[in-house]
């Protein structure tokens, strides 16, 4: 509590200043964020006046409280333990970029038809958990798959907290499944990499040398009209350095593509050079990491038996089918404590 009005104190200095309302995109993401930190201690607050009012249960014998627990107190307990671990949640979120909007991407890997459908679940699995959570999403580029699924996709999600919440899914997903595009119908394993970076404000992006820029442009592909198939309005971006890359071909026109691009290499630099400085082994390159074998951070596993598990973190659950429905809180919960675990084990 101490540290969120410590936060929202230094926002509201920030606000006061004569040249706020200059920006005035900043000034509304200043003001939003902290419209929800208030209202986090408010919920807080509401909390810790349940637990207290709720306290006196404890000093009751079992059979007392059986007694005294009825149906209303009952619903009360599951919706004050709800409320606790969303809270809980977001005195995780602290890191410098948590609480900015986030450009999520879903590349298909190895697995070819399979490996592409199982890259449309995902993408169906975080737009059912974004839906679930409050967060608004803009789907800013997309390439189909051949026979079924999506090649690629890059999402655009707005909300509190949204890249400190989705930053956890970075990685290789591994899918172990009957596969339904095998005449045979056999046991197939399929990759899908996501990336997630936060989207930078003006402000915080870096300045970027024209000459370390590598810009190519060619026809679109895909949905946009007959107009998009005949010009060139694909936009492909190298930072000659680094070798990292975006491409982005959605929009309608060749600048609005750029600009998309330049967005996502803004996010992956800015988040290499925070991981440097934070001496963490994670390198952003390229493509992050081949999707393949033994890079997984989670496997889904449908067959022969149902399990989803983090290799990180450890936290495991036998119900797939919730979790491709979006119910992710407990994956993002335990993977935001074991990197708060490790941050702490190396400071120390």
């Amino acid at each position: 509590m101490p540290q969120l009005q410590q936060k929202i104190g230094e926002l509201e200095d920030l606000s006061s200043a004569p040249d706020f309302w200059f920006d005035q995109e900043r000034a509304r993401r200043v003001n939003k964020k902290i419209n929800y930190l208030r209202k986090t201690i408010e919920n807080w607050s509401q909390i810790e006046k349940s637990v207290e009012d709720l306290g006196h249960l404890a000093e009751l014998n079992q059979q007392e409280r059986d007694a005294a627990i009825g149906k209303d107190v009952k619903n009360k307990l599951v919706e004050l333990r709800e409320q606790y671990e969303e809270y809980r949640l977001r005195t995780l979120l602290s890191g410098p970029y948590d609480d900015h909007d986030c450009l999520l991407s879903i590349h298909a890997g190895a697995g070819g038809t399979d490996a592409q459908d199982w890259a449309q679940m995902l993408l169906r699995m975080y737009l059912r958990y974004s839906e679930k959570n409050g967060y608004q999403v803009e789907m800013v580029d997309k390439s189909e798959g051949g026979e079924a699924g999506i090649k690629s996709v890059v999402l655009e999600i707005s909300g509190p907290y949204a890249f400190g919440h989705f930053k956890g899914e970075a990685g290789v997903h591994r899918l172990i499944r009957l596969s339904p595009y095998n005449p045979a119908h056999t046991r197939e394993t399929s990759f899908a990499l996501v990336e997630v970076l936060p989207e930078l404000e003006q402000h915080e992006e870096l300045a970027i040398n024209p000459k370390d820029l590598k810009i190519e442009v060619s026809t679109a592909r895909g949905h946009g009209g007959q107009s998009v198939n005949t010009t060139y309005s694909a936009v492909r971006i190298t930072h000659i350095p680094t070798g990292i890359k975006a491409s982005i071909q959605n929009e309608r026109s060749q600048a609005q593509n750029k600009a998309r691009a330049l967005k996502i290499i803004q996010g992956k630099l800015r988040l290499l050079e925070e991981q440097k400085r934070q001496a963490e082994k994670l390198k952003i390159r390229g493509e992050f990491h081949s999707a393949e074998w033994g890079n997984q951070i989670r496997s889904y596993t449908l067959h022969p038996y149902k399990l989803v598990k983090d290799h990180r973190s450890g936290y495991e659950t036998s119900a797939a089918e919730d979790v491709l429905e979006g119910n992710l809180n407990q994956f993002i919960a335990s993977n935001l404590e074991y990197q708060k675990s490790k941050t702490a084990a190396v400071h120390d």
